[in-house]
C-alpha cells in the first residue's frame, strides 16, 4: 500500500470533518478554504443546497493585498461575520474543511466571532 500524500490526508481529515456536521437554514455551515494565493469563506444550507453569504480575499472591498496572509483572513472573517449578521444570521457550524485550527483559519474565524457570529 502506498504511503498517503499531503492531499489525501487533507481529504481524509475533510471527510471525517463533514460526517459529523451539516448546515440548516437557521445555523449554517460556515466553510472555509484556501488556496496557495487565497482564501475564500462562505455559509453554506445543506439542506436546500444554497450559499447564504460568501467572502474572499478575491474582493476589492474586503482585502487589498494579492496574497492571503494571517491579516488577510482577518478581513475576510469580518466581512464574512458581517455579511452574515446582514442576512439575518447569528449562528453557524464551522467547517474548517479538513485544514488544521491554526493559523488563517484560526484568525477567520476569530474575526468572525469578533464580528458578531456566534459558533
Amino acid at each position: 500500500m502506498a504511503k498517503k500524500n499531503k492531499n489525501d490526508r487533507l481529504i481524509t481529515r475533510k471527510k471525517r470533518v463533514r460526517a459529523k456536521i451539516s448546515g440548516t437554514p437557521q445555523r449554517p455551515r460556515l466553510s472555509v478554504y484556501k488556496s496557495n494565493t487565497n482564501i475564500y469563506a462562505q455559509l453554506i444550507d445543506d439542506v436546500n443546497g444554497v450559499t447564504l453569504a460568501s467572502a474572499n480575499s478575491l474582493q476589492k472591498d474586503v482585502a487589498e493585498s494579492e496574497h492571503a496572509n494571517v491579516e488577510t483572513a482577518k478581513k475576510v472573517g469580518a466581512a464574512i461575520g458581517k455579511r452574515a449578521l446582514e442576512a439575518g444570521i447569528k449562528e453557524v457550524v464551522f467547517d474548517r474543511n479538513g485544514y488544521l485550527y491554526h493559523g488563517k483559519v484560526k484568525a477567520l474565524a476569530e474575526a468572525a466571532r469578533e464580528a458578531g457570529l456566534k459558533f
